[in-house]
């Protein structure tokens, strides 16, 4: 049996994430690809994402 190709690698996210931290972006989410490709969200979640429990407590912590 022949081992098939890592095309993702730990230190590869890491370095990412460390130059997304060095621009000054919150990366909110990130997707590993299975080609390898390394996505990173930024910003906030959409507001769809978040269940109507989650919005309630939200304004309800903000007083």
């Amino acid at each position: 049996m022949s081992r098939a190709r890592v095309s993702f690698r730990q230190d590869d996210l890491a370095r990412a994430l460390k130059a997304a931290a060095k621009a000054h972006v919150i990366v909110s989410r990130t997707e590993i690809a299975p080609d390898g490709r390394i996505i990173l969200f930024h910003g906030q979640e959409s507001a769809a994402a978040a269940s109507p429990f989650d919005e309630w407590k939200a304004r309800r912590d903000a007083r």
